[in-house]
């Protein structure tokens, strides 16, 4: 008869005996906060650590990639404090963060509810997350970390709550998350390999893609009636590994089946290639149709971009 193994919770100390020097960089490596990421529905990627703000230091500063937007990440590898939540409204206010993220070991009873108010309280684009963080094995293997989300903004109060928000505005970023919700529960049903994060009202839904400073967005535009696939490059490198791509264009549009949209953009730091087509996203019967459509250049882009991304010089 086959056997099954044991669950055993191993003490954070145990493995990391350092917050700064042992689980802030463990935690900065990329793929540790990919899979933070996952967790929460948000691509982040590290920018600095131990960052002096004022006389304190913020364990991780990084961006969401999908909006630009500064994200804090306080680490504490015990149960939550005042200290510390004092810390992470003071870092969020120094350096302008719109999402806040505080992991622990365990949050409070008291803590989840200053965390939940601050959520009620403030605008759609300030979000806190309260995270505890376990480890665990089974028999003799290594020990895995999970993420368990305790707090984390409640998007319809949030959004009830913004009065500077246009009814027009909020119709159509109400369609946008539907849209988003839609797609990815279709992709599931279909079964897929690609990582897929909790949807965001918004025009564009990002997929990770080989490396941080890359990733693959879906875009609606429901102006022109527009739907886009594209792989977007952001940083000062970006110029120079479009260039690297563009040279295995003729393979690259091979692959993938279709010619694409080298888009350089000149006046700005990013570049992106693109595939573009018809598609409205009020024409809620299409939505299987163009669900597909997505998917399948989605998943080409992935198996396409993918290996050459990690080999850019």
């Amino acid at each position: 008869m086959k056997k099954l193994g044991k669950l055993e919770k191993v003490e954070l100390r145990d493995f990391w005996a350092d917050e700064a020097k042992d689980f802030t960089p463990w935690l900065a490596k990329e793929e540790n906060i990919d899979e933070l990421s996952n967790t929460i529905g948000i691509d982040i990627e590290v920018e600095a650590t131990e960052v002096f703000v004022g006389n304190y230091r913020a364990d991780i500063i990084g961006r969401d990639i999908s909006n630009n937007q500064r994200v804090v990440i306080e680490n504490q590898l015990e149960k939550s404090n005042h200290e510390h939540l004092g810390k992470i409204i003071t870092y969020a206010s120094g350096i302008g963060a719109t999402t806040v993220i505080w992991i622990c070991s365990s949050i409070t009873d008291e803590h989840r509810q200053a965390i939940d108010w601050v959520n009620e309280n403030t605008i759609e684009d300030i979000k806190f997350f309260a995270i505890e963080i376990e480890l665990w094995k089974i028999g003799e293997s290594e020990p895995a970390p999970r993420f368990n989300i305790i707090c984390r903004p409640n998007e319809w109060v949030k959004t009830t709550k913004d009065k500077s928000i246009s009814k027009e505005l909020s119709v159509t970023k109400s369609l946008q998350l539907e849209y988003w919700n839609y797609l990815r529960d279709y992709f599931n049903q279909k079964t897929t390999f690609l990582s897929l994060r909790t949807p965001r009202a918004q025009h564009w839904y990002s997929i990770a893609v080989g490396k941080s400073k890359f990733n693959i967005s879906l875009t609606v535009n429901t102006v022109h009636n527009r739907l886009g696939c594209e792989l977007y490059m952001r940083g000062e490198k970006a110029k120079d590994n479009f260039s690297q791509l563009k040279n295995d264009k003729q393979a690259i549009e091979n692959e993938i089946g279709v010619e694409l949209d080298w888009q350089e953009l000149p006046d700005g730091q990013d570049s992106r290639i693109i595939l573009y087509r018809d598609g409205n996203i009020n024409n809620k019967e299409s939505w299987d149709e163009t669900c597909e459509w997505f998917k399948k250049y989605a998943e080409l882009f992935h198996k396409t971009f993918n290996d050459r991304i990690k080999k850019l010089k």
